[in-house]
């Protein structure tokens, strides 16, 4: 089951799904017979609150924990309560995720618990060991990342370092400025750094306290690494050398996206930086081994994000605050603006055999490095879009599982039946990204729109998929749809088979619309808490289906 953290409930949360509500979504998921939960990204966002583009390739979003009396231990009562009296919670829980308020909370709950640590270490001396201790493991990520932080938090913590006072816009005019300080002020600089390792620590703390949790329960956790990391990062600040600062990252045209008219026209645009492979390569690719050391301390499956970008990545000549201005112009008037560059495949295009050998060849080894690093954990590329013939048979013989779409398993017009899906492959009917299964119905049959006639052809292909023969009779979803395609999904040869949340629930709410920065992305939550799911009459019911279903085709 996929479902995004921030959108699970509890009945005392605070404006956020967290680490308690993943508890109790492990326990309801175990009770259904689900073996797998996924995840969106877990680390620390930026302003746009997105996971996918997140300021640390390492450093978890504080937002995920759990925060109440004794939890981290050193929040007391006392506390907890006088920050909360400040929060109108009812208001906070309601509706979408209210990101600022919610970031604004956890902080001061968590600057509470910090002084409290500081002010008792020397009673604690086990609990100061066991911080110094996971110091001195992560320094090669962590001391880079405190610096960022409390350099980010001068800057009226705002990620956009090229916009920062000038002597903060690199890490080493930054820490010239630090050492012009006085002893004093480089005292309190040094604490908050302190300050934003111990919210890591309790990070990795709870975290690995869940992961052991969902065993116990008979539960994988499958987590999500994109495959690039965020121009305003800590890792691009603190190693910009590495990165190809004046290319952005993203994906080509895609006519299925029509909610987006930049989209369809030059692609997506994450604004992601290009990685330099060969200064990578120099350096062993150390930032990729401690980025995987860092996912698998928590997951035991993880999901690259857009794992085509290993083999080549769509390029844009300009950064994605720039999109509006291209949007009209013709590919002339573009290559005017940008000098001559235009978007394009990095390193190289795939129109010869020598660049799809070359690209496959290179792919294959950055990813070995990740397979390498991996161990034990299992790896699932998601590769979907304009995927090249070479890409899929390539992540096979690295022993990583590619991505199904039924409705997009369609080679020469005919949909590729679920008995003839690879073994090593995930099956879903949609991503985080996609419209639910009950929003396509509904845009096909019950509200017309724009994109009503794609709507359809994706539901017949779905039917196709599911063994759903052509009637006179209209289908029902509830009693005829639901059932055949759940089935259908279940008895597929693919290892994973994952269902979205809101697919399972047969709700049609979205999580987020590509190429666009909606107000919606990334804040809807679930309309009931996960306890309530598991006593609502209705959701009982469609669960005691579903795990006939799991039953019966053999995925328990």
């Amino acid at each position: 089951m996929l479902a995004p953290l921030f959108a699970l409930r509890t009945e005392d949360d605070l404006g956020v799904g967290d680490i308690a509500a993943l508890r109790q979504f492990i326990d309801w998921s175990a009770q259904v017979g689900f073996k797998l939960v996924q995840l969106l990204p877990i680390n620390e966002t930026g302003g746009d609150h997105s996971p996918y583009n997140a300021i640390s390739s390492r450093a978890i979003e504080p937002t995920t924990l759990h925060l109440a009396p004794g939890s981290p231990v050193d929040l007391s009562a006392e506390d907890f309560a006088e920050t909360i009296a400040q929060v109108d919670l009812a208001r906070l829980r309601k509706s979408r995720v209210k990101y600022k308020r919610v970031k604004r909370l956890k902080r001061a709950l968590l600057e509470r618990a910090f002084a409290r640590f500081c002010e008792h270490q020397g009673e604690q001396p086990q609990h100061a060991h066991e911080f110094a201790e996971f110091c001195a493991k992560e320094k090669s990520w962590l001391d880079d990342y405190a610096f960022f932080r409390a350099i980010m938090e001068k800057n009226h913590d705002r990620e956009t370092w090229d916009a920062w006072r000038e002597e903060h816009r690199s890490m080493q005019s930054a820490r010239a400025w630090l050492d012009r300080l006085s002893p004093r002020k480089r005292a309190k600089f040094a604490a908050r750094e302190k300050f934003f390792r111990y919210v890591q620590w309790i990070a990795y703390t709870q975290w690995a306290a869940i992961k052991a949790y969902a065993e116990e329960r008979g539960v994988a956790l499958m987590g999500d690494i994109p495959f690039g990391i965020s121009y305003y990062s800590a890792d691009v600040f603190a190693r910009p050398d590495e990165f190809s600062l004046e290319w952005s990252g993203g994906a080509p045209p895609e006519p299925y996206f029509k909610d987006d008219a930049f989209t369809q026209k030059w692609g997506q645009n994450w604004g992601i930086p290009l990685y330099r492979w060969d200064l990578m390569r120099r350096r062993n690719f150390d930032w990729w081994r401690d980025r995987v050391r860092g996912v698998k301390q928590i997951f035991h499956i993880f999901r690259i994000d857009h794992v085509l970008g290993f083999y080549r990545i769509y390029a844009f000549p300009w950064r994605p605050q720039r999109n509006a201005e291209f949007l009209s112009l013709n590919d002339e008037e573009m290559r005017t603006r940008t000098d001559g560059a235009a978007p394009h495949f990095a390193p190289r295009h795939d129109w010869t055999p020598e660049n799809c050998d070359a690209n496959k060849r290179e792919g294959e080894e950055y990813l070995q490095v990740v397979v390498t690093e991996c161990g034990a954990t299992q790896i699932v590329g998601e590769d979907l879009g304009t995927v090249p013939d070479y890409v899929r048979p390539s992540l096979r013989s690295l022993g990583i599982a590619g991505f199904k779409i039924p409705q997009w398993e369609t080679p020469g017009g005919r949909v590729t039946p679920g008995n003839e899906y690879e073994r090593l492959s995930l099956a879903t009917y949609a991503t985080h990204d996609h419209k639910p299964v009950r929003a396509l119905w509904q845009e096909a049959f019950e509200r017309a729109s724009a994109t009503s006639e794609q709507s359809r052809r994706d539901l017949e292909m779905i039917a196709q998929f599911s063994g759903i023969e052509r009637t006179d009779q209209p289908l029902h979803f509830q009693k005829d749809f639901y059932p055949a395609i759940m089935e259908a999904l279940f008895r597929s040869e693919a290892w994973i088979a994952i269902v979205m949340i809101t697919d399972l629930l047969a709700r049609t709410d979205r999580f987020n619309v590509p190429g666009t920065a909606a107000t919606s992305n990334w804040t809807r939550r679930m309309r009931m808490s996960v306890a309530r799911l598991g006593s609502s009459r209705v959701v009982r019911h469609r669960m005691r289906l579903i795990r006939a279903l799991l039953e019966k085709t053999g995925r328990t």
